[in-house]
């Protein structure tokens, strides 16, 4: 009792509670029957507690699950540290499979740190299973079962898609082409209307808005957004009529008249991504007619991916974007179609991020119908993975007598 008493008494300094409870639980199971006893008579420590120690040590320990201990300044230094390439080396495995919603911080992904670590090992960091799982946990990751999630029945080509279209991204950033991510956000009601969020005001002077949310003479804005990959760079054309496929390419062209054709003169591709519904719908026959025109008009073959249904908020415009124009009017009642187009141009962020915003005045018919010869007029290749969501529009050669 008195050996068990001394070892105490040294190695209380420097045990927190989980270390003391391991330690007395594996005191009492080397004593056997009555070790319970004799060391909490010699401890003081309570049976329950010693009980436990003894129970989690049968059970068995993790040595991940136990604090770092050694001296500050000891041992070889993370691998982090000595590569700090892995992290975003680790990043690209993971990014195209990502899960979870991509504004926010908790994200989880369905690869295995096993085939992580042998993803790494390949690229020439020698890191083990153990370590990818840490790194990952770091910035923000957890591993998850794949699973049906909120944003509805889950694809079984979704993850493939993300791949795909991770892959091609890449292969047009690799030759200097444009890649745009395109979308149409939410309707906003334009007026002395009340918007979400809280902003800085004089105490017990709020802005004074309307009740109640009637449409009244300015209408409404349907921003369409073209967020360009590579340069961090945005333009935004802010339409007053419908959101159709018509007004979806106007924008597309827009962009490239005011902004794309300036920075890639020698560009004759372009990539768009965007979500499968709404006016860039994959099933649009409109949307695809458009881009033909488009695409003679510009010379640019257009390749376009959808990303699969139900997963629009991974398409880059989302977090890249919007979620950044919706923060910088939030509080603030969108008082004109001027209010709107300055807010959004005003965009500014800690990572480059620069807006244009053009008002757009144009209308734009609902309800046009695409013939089937029209159709046979569009120059459109499939690729041979779900030629539905990946295809290119190449210019026609049109008779210019």
């Amino acid at each position: 009792m008195e050996v068990i008493r001394t070892k105490f008494e040294s190695l209380k300094p420097v045990m927190n509670e989980r270390v003391t409870r391991l330690w007395a639980g594996a005191e009492a199971d080397a004593l056997g029957d009555g070790g319970i006893a004799i060391v909490e008579e010699a401890t003081g420590l309570s049976r329950t507690t010693i009980r436990a120690g003894r129970d989690e040590l049968r059970e068995g320990v993790d040595a991940f699950e136990v604090v770092n201990v050694r001296r500050p300044g000891g041992g070889r230094p993370p691998i982090e540290e000595l590569k700090p390439e892995i992290v975003p080396a680790l990043e690209s495995l993971v990014d195209p499979v990502t899960r979870g919603d991509p504004e926010s911080p908790l994200r989880w992904t369905s690869k295995s740190t096993r085939k992580l670590a042998a993803e790494l090992g390949q690229q020439g960091f020698k890191v083990s299973p153990q370590k990818v799982g840490e790194l990952l946990h770091a910035s923000g990751y957890s591993l998850q079962a794949n699973q049906k999630t909120l944003e509805g029945a889950s694809h079984p080509d979704r993850n493939e898609q993300f791949e795909f279209i991770n892959e091609r991204v890449e292969a047009f950033q690799a030759k200097g082409a444009p890649v745009i991510s395109v979308d149409t956000k939410k309707k906003e009601l334009v007026g002395n209307f009340a918007n979400g969020g809280r902003e800085w005001q004089p105490k017990g002077e709020p802005v004074k808005v309307r009740g109640h949310d009637f449409m009244d003479e300015n209408g409404k804005v349907i921003p369409y957004g073209i967020y360009d990959l590579a340069q961090n760079t945005g333009w935004v054309n802010v339409g007053i009529d419908h959101d159709t496929p018509t007004f979806a390419v106007e924008s597309i062209s827009r962009w490239w008249r005011q902004m794309g054709s300036r920075v890639y003169p020698e560009a004759r591709e372009l990539l768009i991504t965007a979500d499968s519904g709404g006016s860039n719908s994959a099933r649009s026959r409109l949307w695809k007619l458009e881009l033909q025109q488009f695409a003679d008009r510009s010379g640019l073959s257009i390749s376009v991916s959808h990303f699969p249904p139900g997963t629009s908020k991974w398409n880059k415009i989302e977090h890249r974007l919007f979620c950044h124009i919706t923060e910088n009017w939030r509080g603030r009642p969108l008082l004109d179609h001027e209010t709107v187009v300055q807010l959004i141009g005003s965009v500014r962020t800690t990572a480059g991020l620069t807006v244009k915003a053009r008002l757009d005045v144009r209308s734009y018919a609902t309800g046009i119908k695409v013939t089937n010869s029209q159709m046979d007029g569009i120059v459109l290749t499939q690729e041979q993975f779900h030629g539905e969501w990946n295809y290119t529009i190449h210019p026609r050669v049109l008779d210019k007598q």
